[in-house]
């Protein structure tokens, strides 16, 4: 059963529905508003760096190992999102595998649509190994688009024979832009978060004209063979929940090795809210997933 203040933030998002009606402005202000939730702790430090052609900020704090990295994406749709958003999540997460994090502040549309948020994150990541980061040391992660991002990231690399990071971390990550899962259907999920009407029209701004299908922006579409280990975190009350069901399926199929973990009526990307026990429990599973993989 959920905690109580997991259901105290599905209430707060229920009494505030999301606005079809509002301009890219204003969600991005909204989106905004949400650090200010989430103070940093003062350990933390970030350091704003240009990692190619691509803006970014190292976030170190004192667990942070020198042969450990995250290469963090952060989620909003493709629309909304910042450093600044996720600053206090990619801390946690640096901190709970003991690594410095890389978050990269990749180019949002729709002012830049489909491929650069995958060509700003390929080139963070070819950065990372034109530093002297080892590949093997390497986790890539990201919550939501990010997540998808992160997938279609390796794909890109794979397919331009890089070598890929060692592990990938997705949470709630979005897949499928042509909305295709039952997950996604109207009625289908009671989701105080994401309404899949308008995800789908996110998706196809994103896009710009782009095929829904295409695998670097729907992952789930593309060939998975040969990508690193997955770790995957999706609530049953979400509607990209079918996103990461059926992205687990085919990657295992492909031969890749997957770790999906349902967890039952929670919301999109949880982990976001520090003080939720849930989140503690899933930023230590991440841990024990990146320790596995990282040795």
């Amino acid at each position: 059963m959920p905690s109580s203040q997991h259901e105290q933030i599905v209430a707060m998002f229920s009494t505030r529905p999301i606005s079809l009606d509002a301009s890219i402005q204003d969600s991005r202000a909204a989106f905004e508003q949400m650090a200010f939730l989430f103070p940093l702790p003062a350990d933390v430090r970030s350091e704003p760096v240009q990692a190619g052609t691509a803006r970014a900020e190292w976030v170190r704090v004192p667990e942070s190992r020198a042969d450990r990295t995250l290469l963090y994406l952060h989620g909003g749709g493709y629309m909304l999102g910042s450093l600044n958003t996720h600053r206090e999540l990619v801390a946690r997460i640096a901190r709970s595998i003991g690594a410095s994090a890389l978050s990269v502040d990749y180019r949002l549309a729709p002012e830049n649509p489909f491929p650069a948020a995958v060509d700003d994150a390929v080139a963070a990541y070819r950065w990372l190994l034109a530093s002297g980061i080892a590949a093997d040391s390497i986790v890539i992660a990201g919550d939501s688009a990010g997540g998808g991002l992160a997938l279609a990231t390796l794909l890109a690399l794979r397919d331009a024979g890089e070598p890929l990071p060692a592990a990938c971390v997705c949470l709630s990550p979005w897949t499928d832009l042509d909305g295709t899962g039952e997950s996604a259907q109207p009625g289908a999920v009671a989701d105080p978060m994401i309404d899949g009407k308008a995800l789908r029209a996110t998706g196809q701004i994103y896009l710009g004209g782009a095929d829904a299908r295409t695998p670097l922006g729907s992952p789930l579409y593309g060939d998975l063979a040969g990508l690193p280990p997955l770790l995957v975190l999706v609530g049953t009350r979400e509607v990209l929940l079918d996103d990461s069901t059926r992205l687990a399926e085919r990657a295992r199929a492909a031969g890749v090795e997957v770790e999906l973990e349902v967890w039952a009526d929670l919301i999109h990307v949880w982990p976001i809210f520090p003080d939720l026990p849930e989140s503690h429990d899933a930023l230590a599973r991440i841990a024990e997933f990146a320790q596995k993989q990282l040795g």
